[in-house]
């Protein structure tokens, strides 16, 4: 799932740890990177470590740079929903790992704060905007330009383009039963096809398999490569998802996004109107679907919001901080 990224971008790694088990629990993850990265450090020894994000292989990369004696600076800092449970582990290993990195490279004004308020110095952050929205609109210019070329699963052109992604830990269970079950209401309309690209994990296969397989107005679909899921994402009337980055992304293409969870750290996005909190609940996420596809003005409203997560521009901004702190001239950096 993780090397087509690499091929999109043309990166090549110096190292594979091979870590990934199925259905591995996350002690077992994290086992397996604390023991791991140790010889990377002591191989490459590097001036700085950089982690992006919330994953459990930024907060175990953190730590293992600490154990080094390696500086650390953090992409997407500051993120926060000040409950440990939710998103979990997400909401742990992000702030865990502000309490070990030396830069914060935050996306917003409003997670910068939440650093201040933290007690770290103004003068380790720096707002940047989310490289994440420079990865999303890269590819849609080369899909725009015909420089690539995107999805392979058929679409009716007739009908309103629904994109579900759904695959947060702590909706597992009756929750995750309860939005499949909102979806199934949803493809119940015949002006709607819904295209669920679903997560391998067999707590979103069974009850995926079991209450919308089948169903009509539903194309469940194997998980998409990141240049398709960009171009699904940009032919996309209305998102429904519990991802992170595509609360960020999908404004950035002009989609509105319904949040299928409880909390988000990201509220710029739900203060800014480019996204809605809907959690778990049937009739909520009917609720408010069925407002945006029923009232075209409602939807081009959430659409045309500004996005508060970039301009594109983030990754040379974080490059001109790191280069300023390690005393490297731009110009020496290869």
């Amino acid at each position: 799932m993780l090397d087509q990224v690499l091929d999109v971008f043309q990166i090549q790694p110096d190292f594979d740890l091979k870590l990934m088990r199925p259905n591995q629990s996350l002690a077992a993850l994290s086992s397996r990177l604390l023991q791991e990265l140790p010889p990377v450090f002591g191989q490459v020894k590097p001036a700085i470590c950089l982690v992006q994000g919330d994953t459990t292989t930024t907060f175990c990369g953190a730590l293992s740079a600490f154990y080094a004696g390696v500086e650390i600076a953090h992409v997407e800092a500051g993120l926060r929903t000040f409950d440990l449970r939710n998103p979990f582990p997400e909401e742990m290993n992000r702030v865990l790992t502000s309490r070990l990195a030396a830069l914060h490279f935050a996306a917003t004004e409003g997670a910068a704060r939440n650093l201040i308020r933290e007690g770290i110095s103004p003068e380790r952050i720096e707002v940047t905007g989310n490289t994440g929205i420079d990865a999303v609109l890269m590819i849609r210019d080369r899909l725009e330009s015909g420089a690539h070329s995107g999805l392979n699963i058929a679409l009716d052109a007739g009908k309103k383009l629904i994109v579900v992604t759904a695959h947060r830990r702590e909706s597992f269970g009756s929750d995750f039963e309860n939005l499949c079950r909102a979806i199934a209401r949803l493809a119940e309309r015949e002006d709607v096809q819904i295209v669920w690209p679903v997560h391998r994990n067999p707590n979103v296969t069974g009850p995926v398999d079991s209450i919308l397989r089948g169903k009509p107005n539903v194309t469940l679909v194997e998980p998409l490569d990141y240049l398709p899921f960009v171009d699904l994402m940009r032919r996309a009337y209305l998102l429904l998802t519990d991802s992170g980055g595509i609360q960020e992304e999908a404004p950035s293409l002009g989609i509105p996004v319904l949040v299928l969870r409880h909390v988000t750290e990201r509220p710029e996005a739900v203060t800014a109107g480019t996204v809605k909190l809907v959690g778990t609940d049937p009739e909520r996420i009917l609720s408010e679907a069925t407002r945006l596809l029923n009232d075209a003005g409602a939807r081009e409203n959430m659409a045309r919001q500004h996005n508060p997560y970039g301009d594109g521009h983030a990754a040379a901004r974080i490059v001109k901080r790191m280069a300023a702190h390690l005393g490297v001239a731009l110009a020496d950096l290869p």
